[in-house]
């Protein structure tokens, strides 16, 4: 059975026991959110080397790392240094989007060796193997589907959204269809003249979800690509679509989280989650960004960090990054760390403002460790202490500076903090705040440094309890 069935049913899965024991909440609540399809765990029922992980409004924003091959570039050991970086920095999940060669193999490599969820676009797989958009057919669709599901992915981006009666609301748009499955899926209903055929055949997608519990990622495949485009009829008559889809696939007990724009400009990115939050009756949001100005090409992981940020303190459950080479190229490794940065501070800086428990820790242990010039603790303390220290280390980069009490910045004379603290030596001027223990947090693992906590030693364990019937 899959994890909501079992919630529903009462249980108390392993893996709801484990987001639990990560999130520092009681695994009953767990069990009742993702009961409710408030939140999803996704865990496909062969990926063996999984350390389950949660999405949900009520827990720790989560940020997802896309990778992928194209037909022009990457190779399979590039890949994997790509799921190395994205781990290792912090994904709470990884979507491969590869197209070019290699897929299956690619795909597998990721599911063996990924401790996060793994999630794929089938639509990539069917495009591939049929030749054209045109070509494709409900058949080749739910082969490759179910392949996917065999192989052990977690989640799937299905774009069952998107209506032929969709199709004229975009023809006003200043970006038209940026979505690369939903270009793919209008270019096949205006060649065939039929509907979608991941909406006419969803229900038999439901019963392949629920054989290996995969979770539905529905696709937005009317997202604005453009803040001119953003909030139009188009993108919420599909959302609309969306929102009876969660009910089918809840009804075939089957997880669903709901995937949102976009570019979007700030006053209206509170108004896309409340919406989605409405429409789809509180399934889980997955944004991408959103952007919220367009003249940024290169920087736009800031660009759509600030609207992730938004998005999170309203209520979307999960971010997917964007990099600096959004729009210009095929992601590298650096390019990975940097996006994963700029969402991870927008992730964290979203649970501050919802006041999750424990979030604040880690800011004011660091705040702490720099007031008391603690630089190795400091650096230890840092989003990313490899970077910390090699800014500091480039001007001042002496062991004996490691314990000085200023930086280059200021230097000596001027430093504020030095200044500070001198006026207060010996005075009754004296800090009254308590800093706390990390190690005694609430916090839930994704907002206590390291930022890379994932954990697959305990796979051995999970793999004999699926095969004993336990989870």
């Amino acid at each position: 059975m899959t994890q909501i069935r079992k919630a529903r049913n009462g249980v108390v899965t392993p893996a709801m026991q484990r987001v639990a024991e990560r999130e520092g909440v009681e695994s009953e609540f767990v069990r009742q959110q993702v009961a409710a399809g408030q939140a999803v765990i996704p865990a496909n029922v062969h990926h063996d080397s999984l350390d389950p992980m949660i999405i949900g409004r009520e827990f720790s924003t989560k940020v997802n790392a896309n990778i992928g091959n194209s037909d022009t570039t990457s190779s399979i050991e590039e890949e994997r240094r790509k799921l190395h970086v994205a781990v290792s920095h912090g994904a709470d999940t990884v979507m491969d989007l590869s197209t070019g060669e290699d897929l299956d193999r690619i795909r597998e490599d990721n599911v063996e060796r990924s401790p996060v969820p793994i999630g794929t676009v089938p639509l990539y797989g069917a495009l591939k193997q049929a030749g054209s958009p045109e070509d494709i057919t409900p058949e080749i669709l739910l082969s490759v589907i179910e392949k996917q599901a065999e192989q052990g992915v977690d989640y799937m981006t299905i774009h069952a959204g998107i209506l032929m009666e969709h199709l004229p609301l975009t023809d006003g748009r200043v970006t038209g269809i940026v979505s690369r499955g939903g270009s793919i899926l209008a270019s096949w209903m205006e060649a065939n003249g039929e509907q979608n055929p991941l909406f006419t055949h969803f229900e038999e997608i439901c019963e392949i979800f629920a054989e290996h519990d995969v979770t539905f990622s529905l696709g937005d495949s009317l997202r604005p690509g453009s803040v001119a485009d953003a909030c139009d009829e188009a993108q919420y008559a599909e959302l609309d679509t969306l929102g009876e889809l969660t009910r089918v696939a809840w009804d075939h007990d089957v997880q669903v989280m709901v995937e949102g724009p976009g570019h979007v400009p700030m006053h209206k990115v509170a108004e896309n989650v409340e919406r989605q939050q409405e429409v789809c009756d509180g399934a889980p949001f997955y944004v991408l960004g959103p952007l919220v100005t367009d003249i940024a090409p290169g920087y736009d992981h800031i660009t759509s960090a600030i609207g992730a940020a938004m998005a999170a303190e309203a209520g979307a459950a999960m971010l997917c990054y964007v990099t600096p080479k959004e729009h210009l190229g095929l992601p590298e490794e650096k390019d990975v760390k940097d996006g994963l940065a700029a969402y991870r501070i927008a992730a964290h800086s979203a649970d501050i403002a919802n006041d999750r428990p424990g979030a604040r820790d880690w800011d004011d242990a660091l705040s702490s460790a720099r007031y008391e010039f603690d630089w190795r603790e400091q650096f230890d303390l840092a989003l990313d202490p490899e970077r910390a220290r090699e800014f500091h280390d480039q001007s001042l980069p002496g062991d004996n500076y490691k314990d000085a009490r200023f930086c280059s910045m200021c230097g000596a004379e001027f430093c504020s903090m030095r200044i500070d603290q001198d006026a207060r030596d010996g005075s009754e001027r004296e800090r009254n705040v308590e800093i706390p223990d990390l190690d005694e947090s609430r916090a839930a693992e994704v907002n206590r440094p390291p930022v890379g906590t994932h954990d697959a030693s305990a796979a051995a364990d999970r793999i004999v309890e699926r095969a004993t019937g336990d989870d």
